[in-house]
């Protein structure tokens, strides 16, 4: 055993020895921080909930928070409302779906994402997001660095795949399912 491991021994739990613990950042750095941050409005509806307003002529959109090189966003969506085929530029970003049921179309097939769902995306990654059903949607976006462009592609650049839908998430209750995906 090396002198690490006898002193978390001798330790005992970290949660007990608070001098040990890293205090949190004021913000977010790392990927797991942007979920983490994303999460923590997610389930504080007092930071969001009043601000939402849907818009059926065009989406609707809020910037919520900013913080040294990002940006976090609201957006609603009606029914049939639909981002188009787009990719984020030079941003990451974690998409979390507030309320309702969105669809996510990329080159590898259909997802339903539903209450819960998180996407965290590297820079070039290009979907489309709609939602398809009969009942509003809302949705959480924080972007790193923050968004400075959002190019439109055509269509034909996404591939079809048959119309088979990928693996569908079940709407988890404690945003605990996240996906991470590439360009």
């Amino acid at each position: 055993m090396n002198s690490s491991d006898n002193d978390l021994q001798i330790a005992g739990d970290i949660l007990e020895v608070q001098h040990l613990l890293q205090p949190p950042r004021e913000h977010p750095a790392t990927v797991a921080e942007f979920v983490g941050l994303a999460r923590s409005i997610a389930a504080d509806r007092s930071q969001w909930e009043h601000l939402v307003e849907y818009d059926a002529t065009t989406r609707w959109y809020h910037r919520l928070r900013t913080g040294p090189g990002y940006e976090v966003w609201l957006l609603s969506w009606v029914p049939g409302q639909g981002s188009g085929l787009h990719d984020h530029g030079r941003s990451s970003g974690v998409l979390t779906v507030l309320e309702g049921t969105l669809t996510e179309r990329t080159e590898r097939g259909t997802r339903a994402l539903g209450a819960g769902a998180q996407r965290v995306f590297a820079p070039g990654y290009v979907h489309e997001v709609v939602n398809d059903t009969l009942e509003p949607a809302v949705s959480l976006h924080v972007y790193y660095p923050g968004l400075t462009e959002m190019p439109m592609l055509p269509q034909s650049q996404l591939r079809s795949t048959g119309g088979t839908p990928m693996a569908c998430t079940a709407a988890p209750a404690a945003y605990d399912e996240v996906d991470v995906v590439t360009a």
